[in-house]
Parts: C-alpha cells; structure tokens; sequence
C-alpha cells in the first residue's frame, strides 16, 4: 500500500514564541506593529526571523476578533475597468491605505441589485467600503453593511445617499463638458462612445446623459455608438462616422479616443477637419496623438487625502470633508 499523503499541522504564533524565546503576546505585538506596546529592536528582530524560518503568517480573521474590528477595506471590482487614469490612483489609494494598517480586498462579483451586492461584500465583514460608481447604492443597501459592522462607506457620487460619505464625482458633467466644447466648434452631429467592456456602462450611461443634455438645449444631436476596445471594433465606428453623418465624437476616455484617430487616420478620415474626437482623463499619451487629443482632464482628490478621511471615517466616524472630482477641458488639435 502507498503511503497515504499528510498534511503538515499549520504552524501557530504559539510555535513562534517557543523559536523566539517569548511569549505569544510580544508575538502578536511585534506581527501586528502594535504602536501601544514597547519591544525592544533586539526581540523584534528575534521575533521576525523567527517567523520567517517557519513560514508564519497571521491570522486576519483572528486578528480581526482580538482587535474588535476587521482591517479590510473592500472594494468593488468596478474599480479595475474604468480606465488607466482610475487604475493608476486605486494602486496608490492602495498604498495609502496600508500607511494607516488596512488590507484592500478587490471584490469581483457580479450582482443583480445593490442589495445582493451589500450581502455579499457584509459577508467578510470589511472595516469599510470604497465604491467608485456610488450612485448604484441605496440607503437599504448602506443598513446591510452597517448592521454588519461596516464603520465606513465611501463613495464617489453624483449625489447622496443614507449612510454613505460622497466624494462628488458626477459623469454626466464629463459629458456635457465634452459636447458643449463640440457644439461650440459648430460640430452639429455627434457621436458618443459606449463601450462594450463590461463594468464601463455604470460610467459610460451618465457620460451619454450629460451629452444629450446639452444637445437638448441645442440644434446638435447625439448619437449613441458601441465601440469595444480593438482595433477592429474602431475601424468599424470610423467606417459608420461616415454613414451616420457624424462631426463629432466623444469617445469615452483617451483609450477609446486614441484607437479611434488610429482609426480614422486610417481611413483617410481628417481630424478635426471632418470629424473631432473628444477623449477623457487627460493621459500622457492624449497630447501625443496625431493630432493631439482633446480631452477632458479629471482633477481628482489625492490618494493620501481619501485614505486619510476613511481611517477617520473607521476610527471616529466622522470624516474631514474631501473635495470633489472636477472635470476640466483641456482643448488640444483633435477639435
């Protein structure tokens, strides 16, 4: 008979302490950076090589119960997909949060309703939550977590919700910004992107409204055009600029927009000359295109500044006001 395969017994703070020759409380002091304890830097380096010849780790569910309180801020996957400008400031918000001791967890489910989402982000008990398309919760939504034991609820919004600290962040400002700078170029026909990544259309809908806003108040028209982010799917909407009779395109974010001048260049198409190309963000590659890109820039709050109003959020529950996101036309020669 083969031998039957074991599983080594997971090793403890307990093991730790009998290699470092101290007690398992100086273990959890030195592990968890307990400011309110004094270790000598002698034992702390004792304690940590000794945690690194065993391969030990922490509990966090059982840290979480002897502190009282969970570390984990939670954030909604919707984060990931909208875009390298929001990507690029989650990373440091990242950073910033481990300054004050939290662990971000990135939670990619999918979900019906903002109730089905409270569930399910309550169910590993986070510290707080930070939602970046913060106008899909609901007060109802915001009692979940907070029964759950959720201090903090932070997102950005369009407007407020029960319970929830709003950072401003309205996307339909973004497209009207975008729209009201084409009219104003005489463009009469406009186009804007939707695209067909999943997670863009919570940002990609208010973006549209705001757009048709402006064309309501004007003799522009806005037309709604899909787009998915290749070079096929770009070729394809510069191929229908054409068809549909279109001037002038807000495309989302300067991704979008790029991959579309690509495109129309391709076509022979002349930008700003027959169609102007409007992006968003304000990425260092917008001022590279050919020609460079018009975009609307996002002066978004500093990482340091959300992380800190969210610890004071956790900690006292009563945060210092955030500023805004403003956006900001930056007119370049692609309009």
């Amino acid at each position: 008979m083969g031998k039957e395969s074991t599983t080594p017994a997971a090793v403890t703070s307990a093991d730790v302490a009998r290699l470092a020759g101290v007690s398992r409380a100086t273990v959890s002091f030195v592990l968890n950076n307990t400011q309110a304890h004094r270790v000598s830097d002698t034992t702390r380096a004792r304690v940590l090589a000794a945690a690194d010849q065993l391969g030990y780790v922490p509990h966090a569910a059982a840290r979480s119960l002897r502190a009282g309180r969970s570390n984990l801020v939670l954030m909604p996957a919707s984060v990931s997909a909208a875009g390298r400008l929001v990507s690029t400031w989650m990373d440091d918000l990242h950073g910033e949060l481990e300054r004050h001791g939290y662990t971000t967890v990135l939670h990619a489910g999918r979900f019906p309703d903002a109730m089905s989402a409270a569930r399910a982000w309550a169910e590993l008990r986070p510290a707080a939550v930070v939602a970046l398309d913060g106008d899909s919760l609901t007060g109802r939504a915001v009692d979940v977590l907070r029964r759950a034991g959720v201090r903090g609820v932070l997102a950005f919004a369009s407007g407020r919700v029960d319970g929830v600290h709003a950072v401003d962040f309205d996307h339909a400002r973004i497209g009207a910004l975008a729209a009201e700078h084409l009219v104003s170029r005489g463009r009469r026909s406009l186009g804007v992107i939707m695209p067909q990544e999943r997670g863009l259309s919570t940002f990609a809908r208010p973006r549209l409204a705001g757009a048709q806003g402006v064309a309501s108040r004007s003799t522009a028209t806005v037309t709604p055009v899909e787009m998915a982010y290749t070079h096929e799917s770009a070729a394809e909407l510069a191929r229908q600029c054409g068809e549909l009779g279109l001037d002038g395109v807000f495309a989302y974010n300067d991704e979008y927009a790029a991959l579309l001048l690509h495109a129309l260049r391709n076509r022979g198409v002349p930008v700003p000359e027959e169609v102007a190309v409007v992006g968003s963000d304000d990425l260092v590659l917008s001022a590279l295109q050919q020609p460079p890109l018009t975009t609307v820039r996002l002066d978004l709050p500093t990482p340091a500044s959300i992380a800190d109003a969210l610890h004071e959020l956790v900690d006292r529950g009563v945060p210092p006001e955030v500023p805004g996101v403003e956006p900001v036309l930056v007119h370049r020669q692609s309009s």
